[in-house]
């Protein structure tokens, strides 16, 4: 099986705050998981770098554009480290070689469908699109009204094809409500496009149109196509995108239309083949408001991880962010969750257990009866890390409560019970791997190891409760 899993490529008017990491941590979970249960997978990312925002953010700060997109650009690149990423390749559509030369390719495929057309309309720069009457729910900066003549992209004519690609779920968007989100959109009616504008507007950053050097790439439209120009024009485009059994986006859930709907579009012209999932997540918030530069209330996710730790940072994003509804981040929530978790959870149940075991001799793991692994494999299908995350907790649970009801200090022969307990110890720490990977690998290096044991996971609260004393 192979499955070649991609990120949307944010714009870097800024630096990367924790909306970003929110997205790169949950296709890493997922490249790992894939990776875990025997699967060929390419993991992709990377920065979309000639947006108009760049070019207006770059004027703002008195910096020359190529400089200040590369600088922010590498903070993104940078998040690797910290937030403990395994992605196979970052494209910076700006400076990557292989990007130009494959958007003039995807384009030239596409040519048919292009025209030339007029148009007058509210543009929100904060998005990078053009606005119908009702305005732009996310920005409130007022649009400017823009009347250029740019080359027009027929959407129209898909619009059939779409609608039969969501609603046999041959393409899925997961969850249901961005599904039906993607379909109403597409009920209501398709319009034409614009796919271009005036290079001047950029002041000439961006990819020209193909023998139209006064026209430049609609940012979208290039920025789209990182997903097939990262992969070349050789064996790993034959590998990951003609071939791939899996190709799946995850996104965010204000970008659905343009990868639910034009990117198909643009596919269906260029003859290639389809993602075949999109996986959307809900924003997190701060004190109700999107996390957003421009808000003034971006968290650094970097500053994060120095002060938390990578296994706090990344099990708050992945098991207390929903599905469906923005979530509201703060350290108090992310320290509580930690030291639920993992320190007074999974890291005591561990610890407690290899104590009494040791105490006894040498115990081997049994082998344990457990759905876990199709529950994980479940939930992870559909992009819901909180019910991945959720069925590793109940295995936890059920470790900890069969050591209060069996009270195996007490027996006269304690071997079997810490055995069993042991074992599921063995397979949540495998589970674990692809959500928390230096901290599943502590949790290996304790079971292996015949010394005693010590937490893994430390208490990050000042008033933290102390673990219950092991017998």
């Amino acid at each position: 099986m192979t499955f070649y899993i991609t990120t949307a490529i944010p714009y870097v008017n800024a630096p990367p705050h924790l909306g970003h990491a929110l997205e790169l941590v949950q296709a890493d979970a997922l490249a790992r998981h894939r990776r875990q249960r025997g699967e060929r997978v390419r993991f992709l990312t990377g920065t979309d770098d000639n947006a108009l925002k760049n070019v207006a953010a770059a004027r703002a700060a008195g910096v020359e554009v190529g400089a200040f997109v590369r600088t922010n650009a590498d903070r993104f690149a940078a998040l690797r480290e910290p937030l403990e990423l395994s992605f196979d390749d970052f494209i910076r559509t700006g400076s990557d070689p292989r990007h130009a030369p494959g958007v003039a390719a995807l384009w030239r495929r596409s040519a048919a469908d292009f025209y030339r057309h007029s148009y007058t309309g509210l543009y929100c720069a904060g998005c990078e699109q053009f606005l119908d009457d009702s305005g732009c729910a996310e920005h409130p900066a007022v649009p400017e009204r823009v009347e250029e003549t740019n080359w027009f992209f027929r959407l129209s004519r898909y619009q059939k094809q779409i609608l039969e690609l969501l609603e046999s779920g041959q393409v899925r968007v997961e969850p249901t409500a961005r599904r039906n989100e993607a379909l109403a959109f597409v009920r209501a009616g398709l319009r034409d496009i614009s796919v271009s504008r005036p290079a001047a507007r950029a002041g000439g950053w961006g990819i020209p149109v193909p023998d139209d050097p006064g026209q430049t790439v609609y940012v979208w439209w290039d920025a789209l196509a990182n997903y097939v120009t990262a992969l070349g024009d050789g064996d790993e485009l034959r590998t990951w995108w003609l071939g791939s059994d899996e190709r799946v986006h995850v996104i965010g859930k204000g970008i659905v239309r343009f990868h639910a709907v034009y990117w198909l579009a643009l596919l269906l012209s260029a003859g290639l083949p389809l993602p075949t999932t999109i996986l959307v997540h809900d924003y997190l918030t701060v004190d109700g408001a999107k996390l957003a530069k421009s808000a003034g209330n971006a968290v650094d996710p970097v500053a994060l991880v120095g002060r938390f730790g990578v296994d706090a940072v990344r099990w708050w994003l992945l098991s207390e962010v929903t599905p469906v509804g923005d979530t509201d981040f703060t350290v108090e929530r992310l320290v509580a969750r930690a030291d639920r978790d993992l320190a007074n959870g999974l890291g005591n149940l561990v610890n407690r257990t290899l104590t009494l075991a040791r105490r006894h001799g040498r115990i081997r793991p049994a082998a344990v009866e457990s759905e876990l692994p199709g529950r994980v494999d479940a939930a992870l299908r559909v992009g819901d890390f909180r019910a991945a995350t959720c069925a590793l907790w109940s295995e936890v649970d059920r470790g900890n409560r069969l050591i209060e009801a069996t009270q195996p200090w007490k027996l006269a022969d304690p071997g079997p019970v810490l055995a069993e307990v042991l074992g599921l110890c063995q397979l949540l720490t495998g589970e674990l791997q692809p959500f928390l990977p230096s901290g599943a690998d502590r949790l290996a290096g304790q079971l292996r190891c015949d010394g005693p044991p010590r937490p893994v996971f430390p208490r990050l609260g000042a008033a933290a409760p102390t673990v219950r004393p092991d017998r």
